[in-house]
């Protein structure tokens, strides 16, 4: 079905989301907040700036422009990952990419991502996300990783 897995990553990953903001919006009330783990809760809102409510001005005409950003770099990291031979680095565009078409899905009827995951420690709040936001840091993480490691691998040479 899929003749390069990395592509079958991303349906999953997408899906993952889709899944993930379906059972949130079933299942949370706006602004409740819910326990989890003692550092995760559940608390819904919808976000209309980046991942983990940067630029959240609420404004509609914002939100298209992200959008179109948005997709803009998704057709980019599709060209990357066709041009990647590193099978690790395109793991990690993988995840961006699954995580950056989540939010374009969920943005495009309203404007808004429902973000849902609020990570904090006692009463330090961090930021409230999604799993596409998840997958995004991750990928960027893999990569960052990779690219460190590989310069001091370099370096060693």
């Amino acid at each position: 079905m899929f003749k390069n897995r990395f592509y079958f990553y991303i349906v999953i990953l997408l899906f993952c989301d889709i899944a993930t903001k379906q059972l949130a919006l079933s299942f949370l009330e706006k602004g409740i907040s819910s326990s989890f783990i003692p550092f995760i809760d559940f608390y819904l809102i919808f976000n209309s700036g980046i991942a983990f409510g940067f630029l959240d001005i609420g404004e509609k005409f914002f939100s298209n422009i992200l959008m179109i950003i948005a997709i803009i770099i998704v057709i980019y990291l599709l060209y990357l990952l066709n041009e990647e031979n590193d099978a690790s680095k395109k793991l990690g565009l993988s995840f961006i990419t699954g995580g950056a078409l989540g939010n374009i899905v969920d943005r495009a009827p309203d404007g808004y991502v429902t973000d849902f995951l609020h990570l904090h420690i006692d009463n330090f709040s961090f930021f409230i996300f999604n799993f596409a936001d998840a997958s995004i840091s991750l990928g960027a993480i893999l990569i960052i990783y990779l690219e460190i490691f590989k310069k001091d691998h370099a370096k060693q040479d």
